[in-house]
């Protein structure tokens, strides 16, 4: 099996701030939330767990898979996209014609700037390269892998397992510590 889950809230989350790779960790009700996951996700087993190496994923992890043997194997293919210049912007939704809101609203048509990050078609490579290197082999092999990410990198995950067009590169609804079984 293969099952993804995001990490747990942070205070740029509550905030309406772009993360992308900025390294901000978990707050209180993200620890909370993984707490929760792990009591609610006790009894999936899970052989291997990859995950993004920033805090916020890391720690996610740690609390999800506390007292299991599950060993946690980070991965630099699992960070997440990379928003550029835009990462720290607050509400970006509220400022006219901010260019990274193509990447919500219509991401098939998001082109990045060189100063607005990492292109889908970047993004799709690394973290196809890592299913294909990592996390498939393993699945094929009868293990049972847990992927624990954010946002944007889980659904290029999630797009690529199922086969979605780029206009629907969001349609999973990837939520704070809901984990998803995707094989």
């Amino acid at each position: 099996m293969l099952y993804i889950i995001r990490h747990g809230r942070t205070d740029w989350n509550d905030l309406h701030k772009l993360q992308g790779r900025t390294d901000i960790p978990l707050n209180g009700e993200g620890r909370r939330m993984a707490e929760k996951a792990a009591d609610e996700y006790k009894d999936v087993h899970f052989d291997v767990c990859y995950c993004s190496p920033l805090v916020r994923a890391r720690e996610t992890a740690e609390i999800l898979l506390r007292g299991r043997e599950v060993p946690i194997i980070t991965d630099e293919r699992l960070v997440e996209m990379s928003f550029g210049r835009f990462e720290g912007v607050e509400n970006s939704f509220q400022i006219p014609d901010c260019p990274i809101n193509e990447l919500f609203f219509h991401p098939e048509s998001y082109t990045p700037s060189e100063t607005c990050g990492e292109s889908l078609d970047e993004l799709f490579a690394r973290t196809g390269e890592f299913l294909d290197e990592a996390a498939l082999p393993q699945v094929r092999a009868g293990k049972d892998v847990l992927i624990v990410g954010h946002g944007a990198m889980n659904s290029s995950i999630v797009s690529r397992i199922k086969n979605y067009p780029r206009r629907d590169f969001w349609k999973a609804g990837i939520e704070n510590c809901k984990l998803m079984k995707l094989i």
